[in-house]
């Protein structure tokens, strides 16, 4: 449990010393997964590993790290701006679910069969298609036979997936960590290294302030050095009203908290926390692993902690994702007494961006969209 105040501050110098120390006694094993990822991505280049392409459009969304970036989101945004006028489907590996091979989601599916990811995407865009399988050329074809009229697939967190040469390649990265100033595994989050990048055709910088200054703009260029094929937008974060969980009908009545019981289980919540910082006195916060799943063990931890707060001003709060896995899996049963909300969040480009990213993902997918 973290108490968000100025102690936190006087943390960052231990925790700096300790990342580096780590960074140095991790170094050898960074530099043989390194090698392996070099050889494994030459492979493909040299086509000694094939590759399969797909005559429709195949949008791929992924990053470079092994999370935190906001793809979800992004992919979102793709799907609300295709969705009216093209046939859309997701595909996913489906992380941390608990089935194996194809599966394809319904009402009825749960974070348990699909990941929460996929979930998220099924729960709010009951009107596209939504998949899983960690072979993406299998998962592809099997929707391709079933679902003849797909106009277009976005593959979700498939950039290191060589299997499949996407027709566009999407690259995110944040702002607060790009991945030029990060490292290989384990010393740091990066899969790959940033010559991977050269891949992409689009990179999309998230996460940064809604007004951009044009020197922050040159030195995030200077910083990424994209090559002539590839376009840069900037996105930012908008998040949304506090919402009950799925299924229940808890309201909220007030702006103002004395206090916020945040509790995630995502890689990076920095910002959620800075920005419901701003809605309460004190803000505690419980992180759990990215993607958990949460026990009856979790969950009584939480309920302490909140009956611990000794003031009727309070919330509990969690991310979207986090609400798919505790709604959609046997802990519901758990949390029937506990009032939890979640905030939904959405990304926006900036203003010029917004026109040119659309009409290069419009202009894609027009222009191979299947001949029926």
């Amino acid at each position: 449990m973290i108490l968000i105040n100025k102690f936190v501050i006087l943390q960052t110098p231990i925790k700096f010393f300790k990342v580096n120390l780590l960074r140095v006694v991790f170094f050898p094993f960074a530099v043989i997964y390194g090698i392996i990822t070099f050889v494994r991505n030459k492979l493909y280049d040299l086509k000694i590993l094939k590759s399969y392409s797909f005559d429709f459009p195949v949008i791929s969304v992924g990053n470079l790290s092994v999370g935190g970036t906001g793809k979800t989101p992004h992919i979102e945004y793709i799907i609300r701006l295709l969705k009216e006028n093209y046939s859309v489907c997701t595909l996913s590996r489906g992380y941390k679910r608990k089935t194996k091979g194809f599966v394809l989601a319904d009402n009825n599916s749960n974070a348990l069969q699909i990941g929460d990811e996929p979930m998220q995407f099924k729960n709010k865009f009951d009107d596209i298609r939504v998949a899983v399988d960690e072979d993406r050329v299998d998962g592809i074809k099997k929707l391709k036979d079933k679902y003849p009229d797909i106009d277009v697939f976005l593959l979700d967190d498939a950039f290191q997936h060589r299997k499949i040469a996407p027709g566009l390649s999407i690259l995110i990265t944040s702002v607060n960590k790009l991945y030029t100033e990060d490292y290989l595994l384990p010393t740091g989050s990066l899969r790959e290294s940033i010559s991977g990048a050269n891949r992409a055709d689009i990179i999309i910088v998230t996460k940064t302030d809604k007004f951009l200054s044009p020197i922050t703009k040159r030195r995030i260029y200077s910083e990424l050095k994209p090559k002539f094929y590839q376009n840069i937008y900037f996105s930012y974060v908008k998040y949304g009203k506090i919402l009950p969980l799925p299924s229940f009908d808890f309201k909220v009545t007030k702006s103002k908290f004395n206090t916020i019981l945040l509790f995630t289980g995502i890689a990076d919540s920095t910002d959620l926390q800075y920005y419901l910082k701003e809605m309460c006195n004190e803000l505690i916060f419980l992180r759990f692993p990215d993607h958990h799943y949460y026990t009856k063990k979790n969950i009584e931890l939480i309920r302490k902690t909140n009956n611990d707060i000794y003031t009727k001003n309070k919330i509990i709060i969690t991310t979207e994702k986090d609400a798919m896995r505790l709604t959609k899996s046997k802990t519901i049963d758990f949390i029937k007494d506990l009032q939890i909300f979640y905030i939904p969040i959405e990304i926006e480009f900036k203003k010029n961006d917004k026109k040119k990213f659309n009409k290069q993902i419009l202009d894609y997918v027009e222009e191979n969209k299947p001949i029926r």
